[in-house]
């Protein structure tokens, strides 16, 4: 049976201490006058049936951006930003449906077709997860595992890893039957972990 956009419920990160930004909340650092988070909804938001916002910090901005699309914030129910694994967790538990779509909120321009095509993956491998892998033209092959469309049914045994004190996303992955969707373009999953890297998106009109 084919996974349709009304099964996944849509999942922004945006609950990270930010560190290599200096702290700040990174979701909410501006792009082209927008919030990243803003950007991550607005390419989210068609590709799914209800959207999440993880955020530890400023619940009621994230609401407020969130607002358009009747986004829900949810937060860590474990202490001290306990990574994005936290925020899987909480976005598991609080989706109404079959399937949750990750995605970062520091990496704006991710393609319009990343549901459907993890979803296709997921269905003709009858696996718990699907996640992304880019082909760069020289042949480099990069992961990026917090793009993943995954099974909310696996939100116990999340809680059962992290409750052990495992905290590495892929060390989680492993545990279940994951398959790696390859896009050949990297470029939109680039992303701005540092106040840097955000300067360069910023010169970056974006995708298309």
């Amino acid at each position: 049976m084919q996974t349709t956009r009304e099964q996944i419920t849509g999942l922004v990160l945006a609950g990270g201490r930010g560190t290599r930004m200096g702290g700040v909340d990174k979701g909410l650092q501006p792009l082209h006058g927008e919030p990243l988070a803003a950007h991550v909804m607005k390419r989210l938001a068609p590709q799914t049936g209800a959207l999440l916002i993880s955020a530890n910090r400023h619940p009621d901005i994230y609401a407020a951006l969130g607002a358009p699309y009747r986004a829900t914030v949810v937060a860590d129910s474990l202490p001290d930003f306990a990574g994005p694994l936290a925020g899987i967790l909480a976005g598991l538990r609080a989706a109404g449906t079959a399937y949750l779509l990750s995605a970062p909120c520091d990496s704006p321009w991710f393609p319009a077709d990343l549901a459907a095509r993890l979803a296709h993956a997921l269905d003709a491998d009858r696996a718990d997860l699907a996640t992304v892998a880019t082909v760069a033209p020289r042949g480099d092959r990069s992961l990026h595992p917090v793009f993943a469309l995954m099974r909310t049914a696996l939100a116990d045994d999340l809680t059962a890893f992290l409750a052990a004190g495992e905290r590495k996303v892929r060390a989680w992955y492993a545990r279940h039957k994951t398959v790696e969707v390859v896009f050949t373009d990297e470029r939109p999953f680039y992303n701005a972990n540092s106040l840097q890297e955000l300067a360069d998106l910023e010169r970056n009109r974006g995708p298309g």
